[in-house]
């Protein structure tokens, strides 16, 4: 199994992994209060899919990389649950959940390893990635024993709508 170690990057670094355009995030960071609909809009014209090749095998080339792929697929399924602009300072919840995928791409397994014990927050997080699953298939030198184990943190706002650590933007400071 591999391990992996979440670390913050700059929001320069997000932006560039995310795949986000200036302009989308102008837009997320510019409008002072936003309608429901307009954030949805905004959330399915910045998640894009990961690309893979002919038999749904993902192109990344490392865990980080494949664990972004997943992260920006579980936003782009669940994009009305994504929080599209800054997480606010104080976060209502964060669950991190440890998973497992096999060469097919089939969620194997999950549980919860950190947790408030805001049951909301965890169903929405367990929810959103079963309901993504099947993945990309991960690249067969990323598998060890013929599956891949990788955990991810949700970031959830006090409104109940999430971002995934992998590709989120940088947290506010107030």
């Amino acid at each position: 199994m591999h391990n992996v170690t979440i670390k913050p990057k700059r929001l320069g670094a997000r932006l560039a992994a995310g795949g986000l355009g200036v302009a989308a995030l102008l837009a997320a960071c510019s409008a002072p209060e936003s309608t429901k609909e307009q954030r949805d809009e905004l959330a399915k014209s910045i998640i894009e899919q990961k690309k893979t090749t002919e038999d749904g095998t993902s192109t990344a080339t490392t865990v980080d990389g494949y664990k972004t792929d997943l992260a920006k697929r579980i936003s782009q399924v669940n994009f009305t649950s994504v929080y599209v602009e800054r997480p606010q300072a104080l976060l209502r919840s964060v669950i991190v959940i440890k998973f497992v995928v096999d060469r097919d791409g089939n969620l194997v397994k999950s549980e919860i390893l950190r947790t408030n014990r805001d049951k909301h927050a965890e169903a929405s997080a367990l929810g959103s990635l079963k309901s993504t699953a099947p993945f990309p298939k991960p690249p067969e030198a990323l598998l060890s024993h013929g599956r891949i184990e990788l955990s991810e943190s949700w970031l959830f706002n006090n409104d109940g709508r999430f971002q995934l650590r992998s590709v989120a933007l940088a947290q506010m400071d107030r």
